[in-house]
This record gives structure tokens, C-alpha cells and sequence, in this order.
């Protein structure tokens, strides 16, 4: 499959700890192995084995799906800034998920997100997905840097009824003139009324090349930060 990208990352749980590699396409499509077993999914909380449900005994499953575990990874984002050529950093996540219990969710699930950039940590707070977290760190950055990923762009947006941790943002770059004339949920140039125009599902931390930076222009999530 072309078009990957490969992020370093860690797999830990009751057994202890491994080194892997995770790929992803930016979009919806999230795959790694570990211990043999390779998994796949659209998001880090929902990756699930291919081949199964592997034995119990190796891994703990909640739904098909990784739990009872702390998964790490390191993505590339880039970071803009007036007069200067844009620098890359490096996004430190963590997603701890816990264990299964009665109401068919799990007790914990935890994402901590660092930017490291020019020596300096911005964010490692549990910010529960990536729309908070990016726009926590984005309000640390000093004044005139601006990060250049989907979260940040023109053309992006998410649902009002509200998304998952990760990969729920719209990019809405085939129907720019449309998206911006967007001025709230309903209504002939609400949210609504576009939604079934949308591109493709992103990750907040993708970037493609009609990336802009969000301005005046509010759609429905208003600006960015």
C-alpha cells in the first residue's frame, strides 16, 4: 500500500514492553504488529487483529480491540512562523486504555500529547483527543508560529453531534467556495446542508498540499486556536 507513513512507537502491557513501528495513510487507516500479530484499525483506540481474535493469553481485547495497554508513538508536525522556513517537531503521544467493566466501556482511557520543538516541551497534559490537545499546544506557542497540520487548515471541520479521538476531522478542500460561506449548523449554508460534500476524513495531524492557514473564515468550529 502506497502513501504510508511510518511513526516510531511502544506497545506496553502486563507482559512488558516492545519497540514497534505504527503506518498510517493520515486519514483513516491505522496498522502495526506486535508480537506476531498485526493490527489495523481507524483510529489508535479502535485497532483491532486481522486475523482474529489472537489468544487471550497474549493480549487483553475489549470489543476485538487493544485494551489494558499504553500505546506511544511519535509523529512528525510541522510548525510555521513569519519570515522563517517551517520547522519540524516532534508530537509525543500516549494513549493509556484500561480495563473492561460492566458498562461495556473501560475504566480509563487517557491521551497525553507533547509537541517538542527547538528544545522546548509544549502541552503533556491528558487532553482526551487530538482537537484539544492540538489546540492547547497551538495557545502555548509563542506569538506568530502557527502548526501547519489539518487541524490548523481552511478547509477542515468536524460534525457538531461530536467525533472520536482521532481522524474525525472533514476536509472539505474539493468544495472550497461552499465551505466558505459555511455559517453554522443549519440553515441552506449550515454544516449540515455541506456535510454530504465532504472530501475525505483526515487526522488532525495531516497535512496535504492545499493546506491554509484558518483566518477570519470561522465555518462551523469557528478559528483555530
Amino acid at each position: 500500500m502506497s502513501g504510508l507513513h511510518t511513526w516510531p512507537g511502544r506497545y506496553t502491557d502486563r507482559h512488558g514492553s516492545e519497540d514497534l513501528a505504527f503506518e498510517s495513510d493520515g486519514r483513516e487507516l491505522i496498522r502495526t504488529t506486535i508480537r506476531g500479530v498485526l493490527f489495523e484499525g481507524g483510529t489508535m483506540d479502535t485497532l483491532g487483529a486481522l486475523a482474529g481474535d489472537p489468544p487471550e493469553a497474549m493480549f487483553r481485547l475489549h470489543d476485538g480491540d487493544l485494551c489494558s495497554c499504553l500505546l506511544e508513538w511519535e509523529v512528525p508536525l510541522p510548525v510555521a512562523a513569519a519570515g522563517r522556513e517551517p520547522r519540524t517537531g516532534v508530537l509525543h503521544c500516549a494513549l493509556r486504555l484500561g480495563e473492561p467493566v460492566a458498562s461495556g466501556a473501560l475504566d480509563e482511557e487517557g491521551l497525553t500529547v507533547t509537541l517538542r520543538l527547538d528544545g522546548r516541551a509544549y502541552g503533556g497534559e491528558d487532553y482526551g483527543d487530538f482537537e484539544t490537545a492540538l489546540y492547547a499546544i497551538q495557545r502555548l506557542l509563542p506569538p506568530g508560529q502557527l502548526l501547519r497540520a489539518c487541524i490548523a487548515c481552511a478547509w477542515s471541520d468536524y460534525h457538531p453531534v461530536g467525533h472520536s479521538m482521532m481522524t474525525g476531522l472533514a476536509c472539505f478542500r474539493n468544495t472550497k467556495d461552499r465551505y466558505r460561506r459555511v455559517d453554522g449548523k443549519r440553515g441552506p449554508q449550515g454544516i449540515f446542508a455541506l456535510w454530504p460534500q465532504l472530501t475525505e476524513f483526515v487526522q488532525e495531524t495531516h497535512l496535504c498540499g492545499e493546506f491554509e492557514p484558518r483566518g477570519a473564515h470561522a465555518g462551523y468550529r469557528g478559528t483555530f486556536p
